[in-house]
């Protein structure tokens, strides 16, 4: 098994996060969920927590103003990391709340009674709830793309199906369930070609292969920092300038006005209309301290490290006879499995006991579940980190599994 990765990462020592409590490997094949975080990130958070640390955007004196350049220069490291302009990135807590900002500004603006949104059949409970809420806010209604037989989004059905009633389509760049990626570019040709505009959630891409949002030609582009190795309670919404610049705001408070009176109140302008209140300081720098890690690794290369292991993973997980796999071959950096006979839950919990950490559940994806006829899978999801140590302990585990179930 050592020989599966022709050209593996070695930063294992990079993550404090990967030794357990007993002193022995972790092997954490969760990262789909989130990521572990590298002494690199570790470090920026906690100086910009102590000895660096004020507020940004207020303060007169020396640190503060040191902090606001900080603050402001990981706003550039974003958006050079997708390929933006730095007044199009919007620091929120999550895609989660990249998604809401969206619906509940843009979509409050521009959608009405009878027009249609188009979402796809594997879309995350986040990609999904917000719209379900601004639609029945304004009647409009919800569309499905269904998938093709390998678990991608049918861009044929769609292209099919769309029409100039569709207003907004809601996609995720890389399924968390299925590792399937969607081919961006296309899905937007068909969107703009109906002329509605379309918002990419990218938090399984962004960690796993270069994104260029001006190529992809997305309107709107959503991740969270903690699956790219980076803190939680940090994303962003990337949005083209001339979108964002007419969007309303969504939260009021500090920082995001011009001028306040009890008459009238305006807004700056973007992305700062947007960051209503003190803002999430020592994540944002640990964000763009992540970045730079990855990108001095090479995108490129993590990706083809994640293909070898995802390939690994088939091999063993597919040598059992009563494992379903799920999703393509070429998946992206995840793997998810049924079992005949053996819930997800016992799976992982098994495995836990081996020492490897797996997710077991619906994954927040439960019409994608019923599309799939299960009502949960296991899934072993990769990260730069991950080696055929790790490969070599998720099969311990299942040949564990195997044996007390008596099955495959």
């Amino acid at each position: 098994m050592s020989s599966v990765l022709d050209a593996p990462i070695d930063v294992r020592a990079d993550f404090p996060g990967l030794i357990g409590a007993d002193g022995k490997p972790w092997h954490y094949l969760d990262t789909g969920a989130t990521a572990q975080k590298p002494r690199v990130v570790i470090d920026a958070v906690a100086r910009a927590l102590g000895e660096t640390y004020a507020t940004v955007h207020r303060g007169v004196y020396s640190r503060s103003a040191d902090m606001t350049l900080a603050y402001e220069a990981a706003r550039r490291t974003v958006a050079r990391f997708i390929n933006g302009q730095e007044a199009e990135v919007v620091f929120v807590r999550g895609a989660t709340e990249a998604i809401n900002l969206v619906a509940n500004s843009w979509g409050a603006a521009n959608l009405k009674a009878g027009d249609r949104i188009l979402l796809s059949t594997l879309e995350h409970h986040s990609n999904i709830v917000p719209w379900q809420l601004i639609a029945e806010r304004v009647g409009a209604g919800i569309d499905v793309v269904p998938l093709t037989g390998d678990g991608r989004i049918d861009l044929d059905a769609m292209a099919a199906f769309i029409s100039d009633r569709h207003k907004l389509v809601a996609l995720a760049h890389v399924s968390n369930v299925l590792g399937s990626t969607l081919d961006v570019r296309r899905a937007a040709d068909i969107a703009h070609g109906v002329g509605a505009k379309i918002l990419i959630d990218g938090c399984q891409a962004v960690p796993r292969m270069a994104v260029d949002v001006a190529a992809l030609d997305c309107d709107f582009y959503a991740f969270s920092g903690h699956k790219l190795y980076g803190p939680t309670g940090i994303g962003i919404l990337w949005a083209r300038s001339e979108i964002l610049s007419a969007m309303p705001p969504w939260q009021g408070g500090g920082s995001m006005i011009d001028r306040v009176t009890f008459a009238k109140t305006t807004y700056a302008p973007a992305p700062t209309r947007f960051e209503a209140g003190t803002p999430a300081i020592a994540e944002a720098i640990g964000l763009a301290a992540a970045m730079d890690y990855v990108t001095a690794i090479g995108l490129d290369r993590i990706a083809a490290h994640e293909q070898a292991l995802v390939a690994a993973a088939r091999d063993v997980l597919g040598s059992i006879n009563s494992v379903r796999l799920l999703g393509p071959e070429n998946a992206s950096g995840i793997v998810s499995f049924a079992m005949e006979g053996v819930h997800p839950h016992d799976i992982g919990t098994i495995l836990d006991e081996s020492g490897v950490a797996i997710r077991a559940g619906h994954h927040c994806a439960q019409p994608l579940m019923e599309a799939l006829g299960v009502p949960a899978t296991a899934r072993a999801s990769f990260g730069i980190y991950n080696d055929a140590s790790d490969i070599e302990a998720l099969a311990r585990g299942m040949e564990r599994v195997r044996k007390i179930f008596g099955n495959g």
